[in-house]
């Protein structure tokens, strides 16, 4: 039996189906996180053979701690993963620690975790990238802006999301984000990159250890997080019905450039929405950024309702077997609005749900945490076509103020950018010869699952673990924590969602 510790199992909430079906295959699953066991979904401790409460899991010498003791409980630990952008570093300075093999180790972080360094492989892939400056002085910086032009982006460059992320229009601007550096974070390094007009496409995709894909999808995220957050808009992004050949050429030259295996991969690419000299011409994809783990938050979920499958057991079959032998099912468009508190619309939630109950998939409030990137309330439902998603986004976003008509010509402006047509999509880069060791198939689900969502629960506690024998106990131990279970569980699947893009820089999906 193979050992595998998830870091975090618990966040996002979704998570637990990467542990229930690694399970399922015959896996000892080990968790470690910071949330006390009697707080876990049933879910999830039905999913985990043991989990390990640490105090705070930004403590390394406490998590190496916990993969220590397992270690010695259980023997050699084959794999250790989060699958979040967040813990990345801290997962591949793990594996390095304890000759993990399986995953990127610490000397590979610079090239997926940096933008800057990013851009050589990128280039080694024959993808076009925007022109960049790594910021110093305002000197340095305006030389370069004189080259490029405003609008320019500024952005960490090793930073999670679109957090600090700014756009430049001036050169007062200009100053005033030097003299935030300068006096706010004096000790990050900042990279400032011509401004790209374009949507962003994402390739999403399941490798397997000889870095063949065997599974893939994406999404198109038409609006920006930066234009949502500071416009406070509402939001919106959905699961493209077929992902175009030039972004599936694109997605696996760079899976080949980085040399994925075995991992389930992110990828996002500007497809450009006028002609710009440097980087090539409207239609043409250019690449944005790399994230080697699942799209952000739930989109596994809506990847799961756009194509009739089980990426988490897709997933989980690559880890225990190398692969699946599971068929696509049917194609949908998957659609994410959110809509912003404050907004008159039009249709009341009500209405809105009793005209398309039977497209809708998750439904729920979101977390103040995320709602500035993603609105306040969500819905999330399929579509067969791209006129019936257009209609639902025309319908859950029209408002009644004097503005609606120039609402409306925007959100269709922004939603006709997203299908390319078939004479735009033809390979970019040449494909490359990805003939799959073992048949790609994917999972399907024999039901729909109807996610709702809820707050992650991110508890930090000093208090001690709860131990579990057969059956869970109120005794409190210094020791981990143990959850048992013989059968998955077939509890509703409770859910969040994710942030969105548009024309120049986004978050992390």
């Amino acid at each position: 039996m193979q050992n595998f510790i998830f870091i975090s199992p618990n966040f996002p909430t979704n998570y637990w189906k990467f542990c229930r079906e690694l399970k399922n295959n015959g896996m000892n699953v080990l968790g470690i996180g910071d949330q006390p066991y009697d707080e876990l979904k049933p879910e999830l401790k039905e999913s985990l053979n043991e989990y390990y409460k640490v105090g705070n899991l930004e403590n390394y010498d406490e998590v190496y701690r916990a993969v220590a003791f397992l270690a010695f409980k259980h023997g050699r630990i084959d794999w250790l993963e989060s699958n979040n952008e967040y813990w990345l570093e801290r997962d591949a300075a793990l594996r390095t620690d304890f000759h993990i093999t399986s995953g990127f180790q610490t000397e590979d972080m610079p090239r997926i975790k940096y933008k800057s360094k990013m851009k050589e492989y990128y280039q080694k892939a024959g993808i076009a990238t925007a022109r960049y400056h790594m910021v110093d002085d305002f000197a340095g910086c305006k030389k370069f802006i004189e080259e490029v032009g405003y609008p320019v982006v500024v952005k960490p460059d090793n930073g999670v999301g679109a957090s600090d992320t700014h756009k430049l229009s001036s050169e007062e601007e200009l100053k005033k984000f030097l003299a935030y550096k300068a006096a706010e974070h004096p000790e990050v390094s900042y990279i400032m990159e011509e401004f790209v007009r374009a949507e962003v496409n994402s390739y999403d995709a399941i490798i397997d250890g000889s870095g063949n894909p065997i599974f893939e999808a994406g999404n198109v995220s038409p609006m920006s997080i930066m234009d949502i957050v500071n416009d406070n808009d509402n939001s919106i992004y959905y699961i493209i019905k077929d992902l175009p050949e030039d972004t599936r050429a694109a997605g696996r030259a760079v899976v080949k450039s980085f040399g994925v295996k075995s991992r389930f991969v992110h990828f996002e690419f500007f497809r450009m929405t006028e002609d710009q000299t440097s980087m090539g011409k409207k239609g043409q994809i250019v690449a944005l950024e790399v994230n080697m783990r699942p799209c952000g938050g739930f989109t596994p979920d809506m990847i799961d309702f756009a194509r009739s499958t089980n990426v988490y057991k897709i997933w989980a079959d690559m880890i225990a077997f190398g692969g699946t032998d599971m068929p696509v099912g049917e194609h949908y468009y998957c659609a994410f609005a959110g809509r912003r508190d404050g907004k008159h619309f039009v249709y009341s939630h009500e209405q809105i749900m009793q005209k398309y109950q039977k497209n809708m998939k998750m439904v729920d409030r979101i977390p103040d945490a995320l709602s500035g990137a993603m609105g306040n309330q969500m819905y999330v439902a399929n579509f067969s076509t791209r006129e019936g998603m257009e209609q639902f986004y025309s319908d859950v976003l029209a408002v009644t103020d004097p503005i609606n008509a120039k609402v409306q010509k925007e959100l269709t402006e922004v939603l006709a950018l997203g299908e390319p047509d078939a004479a735009s999509t033809k390979a970019v880069t040449p494909k490359p010869d990805l003939t799959p060791a073992i048949k790609p198939t994917t999972a399907v689900a024999e039901t729909k699952t109807k996610a709702v969502a809820e707050v992650p629960t991110r508890a930090v506690t000093e208090t001690p673990t709860k131990a579990v024998a057969t059956q869970p106990t109120k005794a409190v131990t210094e020791t981990p924590t143990k959850a048992v279970a013989t059968q998955p569980t077939k509890a509703v699947t409770k859910t969040s969602t994710r942030a969105v893009t548009k024309t120049s820089r986004k978050g992390k999906k």
